[in-house]
């Protein structure tokens, strides 16, 4: 079960992240300092269903989408990047695992 104010936590940062960059979830668990929490930054934006929360902002350690973004697949959360300006070496390296 994930605590309720650590998923509120990650809310607040994934909102803070500009349109046009990213992070990891590696990334969100550091600042939040659970550095080993990654996966469960990535379950909180799993079930996510605020559109106020950009996670399509946030990707995998490989710089890569989530194979299973909530909302809509990999090729969704890969085409919302892309509408706001983030640059991947090519499509099948965004979305790989």
């Amino acid at each position: 079960m994930i605590k309720s104010s650590f998923k509120l936590q990650v809310y607040d940062l994934v909102r803070k992240i500009p349109q046009g960059q990213v992070m990891t979830y590696g990334q969100i668990a550091q600042i939040l300092g659970k550095p080993k929490a990654a996966r469960a930054v990535g379950n909180v934006l799993h079930y996510n269903s605020s559109l106020q929360v950009p996670c399509h902002r946030v990707v995998n350690k490989k710089g890569r989408v989530a194979f299973n973004f909530a909302h809509g697949g990999a090729t969704k959360q890969y085409q919302l990047l892309l509408k706001e300006g983030v640059k991947f070496k090519d499509k099948l390296h965004a979305i790989l695992k």
